[in-house]
């Protein structure tokens, strides 16, 4: 007889075990990092024909650098300073921040957009990883000329 309550009190600690592991498997699958997070700013009206700056905010949770490409996308042609493209490299202990400045005529939809990149001699010893998903990011707002 005791050696049957043995068995049964290791039975309860071996599946007190496997619970507590389960349990913590759980959280660890839930435990995800954002890859790219923007903060897209630009004022929602402007007078015609005059300078507009936006500003673009990017970081990343993820411990590994990333090679980026940024740039914007209109829903209109626009000449100058708008059309720039910006390589960096992304660490998520280094967020980077981009302006434009340009000006418009007429209401515009600007997409701030973030590509993640296969490039080399941008991110120190070149040690940048491209998602295997997800490797283009984008904000899109609309700029009111009154």
């Amino acid at each position: 007889m005791h050696s049957l309550q043995l068995l049964l009190r290791a039975s309860h600690a071996a599946l007190l075990l496997v619970l507590c592991l389960q349990l913590g498997t759980n959280k660890a699958q839930e435990d995800t990092r954002q890859l790219v997070k923007m903060n897209f700013q630009m004022p929602p009206k402007t007078v015609a024909n005059e300078e507009t700056t936006v500003k673009l905010r990017v970081e990343t949770e993820l411990r590994e650098c990333m090679v980026m490409k940024t740039y914007l996308k209109s829903s209109r042609p626009m000449e100058g300073p708008f059309n720039y493209k910006y390589t960096a490299c992304l660490c998520d202990d280094y967020p980077r921040t981009f302006f434009w400045d340009f000006a418009v005529n007429n209401t515009v939809r600007i997409a701030a957009v973030v590509d993640i990149v296969r490039e080399l001699n941008i991110c120190p010893n070149d040690m940048a990883v491209v998602p295997i998903k997800a490797n283009r990011f984008s904000i899109m707002k609309t700029l009111t000329v009154i």
